[in-house]
Order: structure tokens, then C-alpha cells, then sequence
């Protein structure tokens, strides 16, 4: 019941062929892929690697985020309970009793939410360094207030009409930065770091079929077609994809190979390229060349920086994880406690 819940978004328009498979990453999430692609072009299906999710799971565990729950068993605020109701609570994972009496802040904040005739509001998990719209749910006020407590994506299961934290029993939680109320008070967005696949399929997002383009589910019809198997992904994502797919596609003989081809097989020529186009953008600022150019000039250096990423398999989503914990701090006392470079690990030693 539980994996239905989470999936229902993508099994309704997942064909029964498609399958998932572990490899390199693409973007800061993993692509879903049918098995005869993957067999033919290397494409990756699930969001991390087991490398890369270790590490984010270690930085997760310093900030004291990861882990099973460390909820407090006091008394729920919801008041009185049935025999049933009770009996329930106890069998379930993530139960109505770890979630502690509310503060008059946060019953303000609750009270002034537009619940559906049955207490519920959507809530959409969106991954907060990569923008991906990882699932949505219905959270009632517990489920709400209990992510608001302990930080973790928490719904209401229709289905077992009960509570359910993401993860409790797969271990793939999404951890909350913060929570974001709509304009009507009637659906909430989690914003956080998932700490593996959202979907039960095993892909980062439910949100894996694309609908429209020439072989998508509508145009397409029963093509199998690339587009059928395509997260919805921000621009910056997007290009990171197009370069890992440059980098796996086999140049044929007699025909030139892409820039971003040549670019990633000449460490040279990448590191002067990026050395040029950013010198441009400082050019469009001393001579005044105006808005249109200053922005040409940044998606050049953007474009070249992603492609040296890619060939130090750093992803956009780690720069993003980075930027996000300098927010409110110094940056002498954030350069301050960097490593010094002469204690680096030497990439050519590994």
C-alpha cells in the first residue's frame, strides 16, 4: 500500500516495459531508461550512485539529519482516540503520538489552512538544489505538523487512512529544509534533500513520463520512444544531460566529433575556452555592452564550466548543495575553513 502511494503518480503512465538500472549519474538526478536503451547508450536510471549517495548521506548525518526517527513520545494534540484509531497508530510506522502538543505559532499556522472535506491538503516534495518535483501527497494537520517538528516529508496515506513519513520503511527520506504555504492556504510544497529514489519504480522523481513531444505518451501513442522515458528537468539539469550524453555517444569514423565532444577530450582547449569566455563576461561589465551580452557571455562560461564538472564527475546538484549551506555565512569565514589545497586528494592518485 505504501509503495502504491508513493508511485501512483508514475505508474499511471508507466508502460509495463519500462525498467531501471544503477550508473553513472546525469544532471544531479538519474534518468529512467527502457532496457534496450540503457543496453545501447549507457543511460542511467536511478538518482545516485552508491558513491555519491554515501557522501550525501554523510553530510546529511553532520547536519544531523539522517537516520531513523528521533521523535519525542509525547502526547499528540489531536485529543482523544478510539479504541480503533489507537490500535492503528500503534501498528503504524510513523505514528500520530511522535508528534508533540503544537506551539500557539504553530495552531495559528495550522487553523488558517483550507483542508479538503476530508482534512487533507496536497503536499508536493521538490528537491531543493535540483528544483525537481520529486512526488505529491496529502498531508492532514498531524502529517504537516509532525514535518514541521522533525523535519522529514511526512503525508496521510488514503489508502491505510493512516500517517506515513517518506522513507520510513525504503530509508529514502526526504529531509525538509522548509515548508512553503500557496497563496489560497490550501497545498504546501516540502523543500529538501532526498536521501535516495522518491519513486518506488527507483527513480529520483514520480515524475518520469513525459506526456507531449514527438514520441511522447500523447503524440507518440504506442512508439517507444525517448521522450516516454524523461524527467521533467529545470534548464541547468538539462544541460548537464545533453553533456553526459555527448560524452557516451560513439563518434563514427569520417565524421567530426561536437564541440562539447572535443572540449572533453582536450583538457587544454577546455581550460582556455573557460579562461577566454570568462574574461568576455568581465568585457561586457568594463564596456558597458549591455544586458543581452552580458547574458550571452555568462551562458558561454556556464556551458564550459559544466562540461569541466563533467569531466571531474562533479555534479550541477553538489555546486547547488554548496551555494545553499553558504546562505548567512561570512564568505572570509566560509573561505577561512576551506581545505587548503596542498591537503587535497590528487584526482590522478585515486
Amino acid at each position: 500500500a505504501a509503495a502504491r502511494e508513493e508511485g501512483k503518480m508514475a505508474s499511471f503512465l508507466a508502460p509495463t516495459t519500462t525498467t531501471f538500472s544503477s550508473s553513472k549519474s546525469v544532471f544531479g538526478r538519474r534518468r529512467t531508461t527502457r532496457k534496450g536503451e540503457e543496453e545501447e547508450e549507457g543511460k542511467a536510471a536511478l538518482f545516485f550512485s552508491s558513491r555519491q549517495q554515501h557522501l550525501r548521506r554523510e553530510r546529511l548525518w553532520q547536519r544531523g539529519l539522517c537516520g531513523g526517527k528521533t521523535a519525542s513520545k509525547t502526547t499528540s494534540s489531536v485529543g482523544r482516540w478510539t479504541a480503533a484509531a489507537k490500535k492503528a497508530d500503534d501498528d503504524a510506522l510513523t505514528k500520530a503520538s511522535d508528534v508533540a502538543p503544537e506551539t500557539p505559532e504553530t495552531k495559528t499556522f495550522l487553523d488558517g489552512l483550507k483542508y479538503d472535506k476530508n482534512g487533507l491538503v496536497v503536499a508536493i516534495a521538490q528537491d531543493v538544489d535540483t528544483g525537481a518535483i520529486l512526488m505529491q501527497g496529502f498531508a492532514n494537520r498531524l502529517a504537516i505538523a509532525y514535518t514541521l517538528q522533525h523535519k522529514k516529508a511526512c503525508f496521510f496515506s488514503r489508502s491505510r487512512q493512516q500517517l506515513w513519513c517518506k522513507g520510513e520503511s525504503s530509508s529514502n527520506f526526504i529531509h525538509v529544509d522548509s515548508v512553503h504555504v500557496d497563496c489560497d492556504q490550501d497545498s504546501l510544497i516540502y523543500l529538501g534533500v532526498p536521501t535516495g529514489p522518491t519513486c518506488h519504480t527507483g527513480a529520483h522523481t514520480c515524475y518520469y513520463k513525459r506526456v507531449d513531444g514527438d514520441d511522447g505518451l500523447i503524440v507518440g501513442g504506442g512508439k517507444d520512444g525517448r521522450h516516454k522515458a524523461e524527467e521533467a528537468l529545470t534548464t541547468l539539469y538539462e544541460l548537464e544531460a545533453t553533456i553526459a550524453e555527448r560524452k557516451r555517444e560513439v563518434v563514427k569514423e569520417g565524421t567530426k566529433p561536437s564541440w562539447t565532444r572535443r572540449l572533453l577530450e582536450n583538457p587544454e582547449l577546455l581550460c582556455s575556452k573557460i579562461r577566454e569566455e570568462a574574461g568576455e563576461l568581465c568585457e561586457t561589465y568594463e564596456k558597458n555592452e549591455g544586458k543581452e551580452r552580458a547574458a550571452n557571455e555568462c551562458a558561454d562560461v556556464l556551458y564550459h564550466a559544466m562540461v569541466l564538472l563533467n569531466v571531474q564527475e562533479v555534479e550541477i546538484a553538489d555546486v547547488m548543495e554548496v551555494l545553499r549551506n553558504r546562505f548567512g555565512v561570512s564568505g572570509v569565514e566560509e573561505k577561512a575553513k576551506r581545505t587548503p589545497k596542498s591537503k587535497l586528494i590528487d584526482p590522478s592518485k585515486k
